[in-house]
């Protein structure tokens, strides 16, 4: 059984149906890419996992639960953890009071404070600063971290690279194989496809919400399909 799986999902805003039967598995350990130009459905996809909007149909399956109906802060509870395109850092407060909002203590193998400064120890450097003076590189950062202190099985990454300097590209890249090769299962909404290349095991091409091609990034680096529907 799959750490995390969607099954014929159909979801979307209101009356409006973005994603149209979507189905995908992702394991612990695994980085699962979702691609597609503007619109194709993937920050939908990602939030439906998250539990933000609606799904008419289909369903959703977590460590072994249906999830598909509940709330979003029992999917959090649940050890599932969202990360916005917008990274929502609280600017009026540090980065030390920003981590702590997303704690959830009494949990085995909890995320401290100590280790999240040891896998990024520049934070602990800027701990002080507040969040509405970082650089859009260190709130993407500080907004990871920040989903890790809830200590998630599966981490859901909304365009973590999107606008950034190629130094935090890097830092995320790395940050995330870290990730990875301690157990962790990341589906990522990406459009740098040298990120996505990088890091993930398997790739979902998505246009105007329907599945139109998966693969390893090897297998779809070598179809020339890709290309147009990404309109590289």
């Amino acid at each position: 059984m799959s750490l995390f799986a969607l099954d014929k999902l159909v979801a979307g805003y209101g009356r409006i149906r973005v994603v149209h039967g979507l189905s995908l598995a992702v394991e612990a350990g695994q980085v699962v890419a979702l691609v597609g130009r503007n619109g194709a459905g993937k920050t939908t996809t990602l939030q439906a996992a998250a539990g933000m909007v609606r799904v008419f149909s289909g369903s959703l399956r977590y460590r072994g639960a249906d999830i598909t109906r509940w709330p979003s802060y029992r999917r959090a509870r649940f050890g599932l953890g969202y990360v916005p395109e917008d990274r929502r850092i609280f600017p009026e407060l540090t980065v030390r009071e920003n981590l702590e909002t997303g704690r959830r203590p009494g949990t085995k193998n909890s995320w401290t404070f100590e280790r999240i400064f040891q896998l990024m120890p520049w934070l602990a450097e800027i701990e002080k600063r507040r969040g509405g003076f970082l650089s859009g590189g260190e709130q993407q950062m500080l907004a990871i971290a920040r989903t890790l202190m809830g200590n998630p099985q599966l981490l859901l990454l909304d365009e973590p690279t999107e606008g950034l300097a190629p130094h935090f590209v890097r830092l995320i890249g790395e940050l995330v194989a870290t990730l990875k090769g301690e157990g962790l299962a990341v589906l990522l909404a990406e459009q740098n496809l040298a990120f996505i290349n990088r890091l993930a095991d398997r790739v979902h091409v998505l246009e105007a919400g329907e599945l139109r091609l998966v693969g390893t990034t090897g297998e779809l680096a070598a179809n020339p399909e890709v290309r147009t529907l990404l309109a590289l």
